[in-house]
């Protein structure tokens, strides 16, 4: 049996399988700030770098994906991304935020690709 972590880490295979198709280049995965502050996915494509967060849901009958997108977690991921982006020397000009939604089907699922939110 696969435990709850390794379960999220299919569905962010899925989602850099699909970023991959689309020409970005992985850079980072399960990137940390602090204790509990982390971007899933750190992708470059076209001169910028895309800081991804995947949310997986197998219903909607309480919360689609995108509802999972709160103030305080967009918070956190901006000092996150901030953090990141400082380390690393990075222009804050070539930055974007991403958000993949992934939500399970019988045998399939649906994967959506919000590009460029803001924070």
């Amino acid at each position: 049996m696969l435990s709850t972590k390794n379960k999220w880490d299919a569905w962010e295979l899925i989602a850099i399988k699909y970023l991959q198709k689309y020409n970005y280049i992985i850079k980072d995965t399960n990137f940390k700030f602090g204790r509990f502050w982390e971007v899933d996915i750190i992708a470059f494509k076209d001169w910028i770098t895309v800081f991804l967060e995947v949310k997986y849901r197998i219903s909607i009958k309480f919360w689609a994906p995108e509802e999972s997108i709160t103030k305080f977690k967009l918070f956190r991921f901006r000092k996150t991304i901030e953090y990141y982006t400082v380390k690393n020397h990075l222009s804050f000009e070539k930055i974007r935020f991403d958000v993949i939604t992934i939500l399970k089907w019988e045998k399939s699922y649906k994967l959506k690709h919000y590009k460029n939110l803001e924070i």
